[in-house]
C-alpha cells in the first residue's frame, strides 16, 4: 500500500497524543507523516479508554470521552485509521471485563464490539488497523494502576482485543507480541519506555516505522 498523500486519522490516548515525546514533532502519529508523506490527523486524547466509565471523576470529564463516541466525530473522508488504546482500561477504566456477547460500550469487550461495528460502518471502503497496547511495567497486576479488585492483567485485554478483531477481519499490529518494547529489561526501559508506560523520542520513532511496515505490507 502506498502512503504518500493518503488521509490517516488516528485515535488512541496519551501516547498518541504524544506524551513520552519532547516535542510534538517527535510523537509517533508526527514521526509517521514525515516517513510516509500521509496526511494525518491526530485525535489522541489522554487518559481516555475504549470502554465507557462508570463512573466520572471531579473534573476528568476530558478522560471519559471513550473511543466509541468519539470515533463518530472523526472526519469521515480518512483512507485509513489506526486506533491505538487499552492500556488505560487495563490502569484504571472501572468497565468490567464482560463477555464476548456484549454490545454496549460498557463493557471492555462490549466496547470493542460497539468500536468496530462504528468504524466498519463509517468507514466501509478505507482501511482500518488497530495496535494493540505495548507492554508495561505493572502489567501483571490484575488491578492496573489501583482498582479495587481483580479485573485482568494487560494480556487478558490484548487477548481480547485480538479475539475481537479477527471476529471482524481488522488488521492487528500486535505492539504487544512484537513491538520489541519490554520495560524490564532495563536498557530497553531507559532508551525506549523511560517512565514504563510512555515512550520516548525512540519509542515514538520505532512504533511509526512498525506502523509504516505494516501498512505498507498491507494488501489494497
Amino acid at each position: 500500500m502506498s502512503l504518500k498523500g493518503k488521509k490517516v486519522v488516528f485515535l488512541g490516548d496519551s501516547i498518541t497524543e504524544g506524551v513520552g515525546a519532547s516535542c510534538m514533532e517527535k510523537r509517533y502519529t508526527d514521526v509517521f507523516a514525515r516517513l510516509t508523506g500521509a496526511v494525518c490527523v491526530n485525535y489522541g486524547i489522554s487518559g481516555t479508554r475504549i470502554a465507557a466509565q462508570r463512573q466520572s471523576l471531579p473534573d476528568r470529564e476530558r478522560y471519559d470521552d471513550n473511543f466509541c463516541e468519539r470515533a463518530l466525530r472523526m472526519d469521515a473522508d480518512a483512507d485509513i485509521v489506526v486506533v491505538f488504546g487499552g492500556t488505560n482500561d487495563f490502569g484504571h477504566g472501572d468497565a468490567p471485563i464482560g463477555a464476548d456477547t456484549d454490545r454496549t460500550p460498557d463493557t471492555f469487550f462490549g466496547a470493542m464490539h460497539v468500536l468496530c461495528e462504528e468504524l466498519l460502518t463509517r468507514y466501509p471502503v478505507s482501511e482500518i488497523v488497530f495496535m494493540t497496547p505495548l507492554h508495561r511495567l505493572n502489567e501483571d497486576d490484575p488491578r492496573g494502576d489501583a482498582k479495587p479488585a481483580d479485573v485482568g492483567t494487560l494480556r487478558r485485554y490484548v487477548e481480547i482485543m485480538r479475539s475481537v478483531l479477527e471476529y471482524y477481519s481488522i488488521p492487528v499490529l500486535d505492539l504487544y507480541g512484537s513491538g520489541r518494547i519490554q520495560p524490564k529489561v532495563g536498557t530497553i526501559r531507559e532508551k525506549y519506555l523511560p517512565d514504563g508506560l510512555h515512550p520516548s523520542d525512540d519509542g515514538h520513532e520505532l512504533i511509526a516505522r512498525r506502523l509504516k511496515s505494516f501498512l505498507e505490507a498491507l494488501q489494497a
